[in-house]
């Protein structure tokens, strides 16, 4: 088996593929003061609840946005299998035409977003992952990656909010009854999470307007299937993109 593993800022997703097909998913939280052992222990115990024996994995392809955290992880995968990760990162073969003006600054977690994509959707293509951060990527009518834009993600924001005023509190992130909230949660909820939703429409319109035609658009990641359901434009939810993009790319190096 081969294990994917796409570790973000706040949580670190994990995913067993035998052969082809994406059989177990799971996640722990990301935190950059555990050490390889504990990470070691964490991955064995999800998996085992959930049937899976890490003696089966015989490879793994890592990507990481938090380089300590990549670093444990990879020692721990090799604690646990006896097999040295491969890491997502500059010089690995991705298949992608990177036309930013820094293509070693294409954060792995994008590219492997964007190696799914490619594989499984008409192009021209906006892929949007809404974690820590909300990105979108934009690939042209022939695959090339043009680069995007980044927004502050949903939690984030809410922390924001909370921490950086005296009378708004933390709260739920669900939608309100209305765009017009009638006290201070559903006014919370109304921008966070219907003002996200016309973001993304808004993004979507203007991304088009300079490709000249319309985008599929795809999204995956943290909040993505509450928000884009707020969405006028319509948006393909795809929950493991990022796994998917990991084992193709893995399968291109090896």
């Amino acid at each position: 088996m081969l294990l994917a593993i796409d570790i973000g800022n706040t949580n670190i997703t994990l995913g067993l593929f035998r052969d082809s097909l994406l059989c177990t998913t799971a996640r722990l939280a990301t935190d950059p003061l555990k050490t390889a052992d504990q990470y070691a222990m964490e991955i064995k115990e999800v998996l085992s609840l959930r049937g899976e024996d890490v003696s089966d994995i015989e490879d793994a392809i890592i990507s990481s946005v938090v380089p300590a955290v990549g670093s444990a992880i990879s020692s721990a995968v090799t604690l646990l299998c006896d097999t040295v990760p491969l890491m997502l990162g500059p010089g690995i073969k991705t298949g992608l035409n990177i036309r930013i003006d820094n293509p070693a600054q294409l954060g792995a977690d994008l590219a492997a977003g964007a190696v799914g994509a490619l594989a499984e959707y008409t192009m021209p293509c906006i892929i949007i992952d809404m974690g820590t951060a909300t990105t979108l990527s934009v690939l042209d009518k022939n695959g090339a990656f043009l680069g995007g834009s980044i927004a502050a993600g949903v939690h984030l924001t809410l922390k924001a909010l909370s921490s950086g005023t005296a009378a708004l509190p933390s709260i739920g992130l669900t939608a309100p009854k209305s765009v017009i909230g009638s006290n201070t949660t559903e006014c919370m909820q109304s921008g966070l999470i219907l003002g996200t939703a016309a973001m993304l429409d808004g993004l979507i319109e203007r991304i088009e307007d300079v490709l000249g035609e319309t985008a599929t658009v795809v999204a995956t990641g943290g909040l993505s299937k509450e928000i884009i359901s707020y969405c006028k434009k319509d948006i393909i939810y795809n929950e493991n993109l990022l796994l998917e993009g990991l084992r193709l790319i893995y399968e291109k190096n090896n």
